[in-house]
């Protein structure tokens, strides 16, 4: 049977989510918030999350956003469509682009800003759409940066819908208290911490998050935010994240270090012993090596990490806008947690 825990429904600055008629499921955790309007049987997977806050987000009839899936916007920049029976996998993020219908986005793709897919195109697992990209429908795209590889019959179409449909809808992550933190500090509903988990002030640790210090450490220092759907878990060490850091949507950190003026693009992975040294960009989708060190005024990316070229005053310009936007959600979110409510799910 569906679960009938409901998702967590709430406004920012004062504009609620439109949802039509009743979610066909949402799971515990699933998240839906600010500017967005839901079409007809949308399915919501364990923590996933709908976020329209600096922007809009219009969906059509009859998504699956997988667990831990993640739809947001860029504050003042792009909002966010997705057209008709959409499937998102597990993990999966949509983030200020146009969606069209019939859309398969799998499991830890993520579609960058600005970017459009045509109908019917098929995003395959861990790629990366980059920002502004034009995907023509029809298409079956994989890699970084995603390339087109084989057209898509309709049967196939079908195929890869009802595979990510049918996979269930549980999410990953144990359950846990909220760690330590201060009174400016935003933690979530939907986030989980376990064990010793220190947050200075100023820090915003989003829906969905997941953060696990083990018999360790997390330790994140003053106005760094944890974006949506993040995961940090400790294993051999502690996890130290300086102040002033952007760590993006779907991120999986480890135990490393990162230093302070940095941003972690979104659907990367942090292997444990990685140093991240101050003023770097890590490009969406880049993965580190265990030990690895990202020199300073680098930008990065791959897979395995590689410096791209230096550090440009219009990347330091985007990343610092980054974090007094975050503050600025996290204060909005915390004034209006009393008009926070929840809708039921079908069945």
């Amino acid at each position: 049977m569906p679960d009938k825990t409901g998702a967590l429904i709430a406004p920012y600055m004062g504009t609620s989510p439109r949802i039509a008629g009743r979610l066909a499921y949402a799971g515990p955790g699933a998240t839906v918030l600010g500017r967005a309007t839901l079409g007809k049987g949308a399915w919501l997977g364990d923590f996933a999350v709908i976020r329209a806050d600096g922007h809009y987000v219009e969906i059509g009839d009859d998504l699956h956003l997988g667990p831990h899936a993640t739809v947001h916007i860029a504050h003042e920049v792009y909002p966010t469509h997705i057209g008709n029976r959409v499937t998102a996998g597990p993990g999966a993020v949509i983030h200020a682009c146009d969606i069209g219908d019939d859309c398969v986005i799998e499991r830890g793709a993520v579609i960058l800003d600005g970017s459009e897919v045509g109908p019917g195109a098929v995003v395959s697992a861990g790629s990366v759409v980059y920002p502004r990209s034009k995907l023509d429908g029809g298409w079956l795209y994989t890699g970084s940066p995603a390339k087109p590889v084989a057209q898509v019959s309709a049967a196939d179409l079908e195929a890869h819908h009802n595979r990510l449909r049918n996979a269930g809808a549980s999410g990953a992550g144990a359950a846990g208290g909220a760690g330590a933190g201060t009174p400016d500090c935003f933690v979530a509903p939907s986030a989980r911490l376990t064990g010793d988990v220190r947050a200075g002030e100023g820090v915003g640790i989003w829906y969905g998050c997941v953060l696990n210090a083990g018999t360790h450490r997390i330790d994140i220092g003053t106005g760094t935010n944890i974006q949506d759907n993040s995961a940090i878990t400790c294993e051999d060490g502690d996890a130290i994240i300086a102040g002033d850091v952007t760590i993006g949507h779907n991120v999986t950190l480890f135990d490393c270090r990162i230093e302070t003026n940095s941003l972690i693009g979104i659907g990367s992975v942090i292997a444990p012993g990685t140093v991240v040294e101050e003023d770097v960009l890590v490009a969406a989708g880049t993965e580190t090596e265990p030990g690895q060190r990202l020199t300073a005024g680098q930008l990065w990316g791959g897979r395995p990490a590689r410096p791209i070229r230096p550090m440009a005053d219009k990347m330091r310009k985007m990343m610092s806008k980054t974090l007094p936007t975050y503050r600025a959600y996290a204060q909005a979110f915390r004034d209006t947690a009393h008009d926070t409510l929840t809708t039921p799910a079908a069945g």
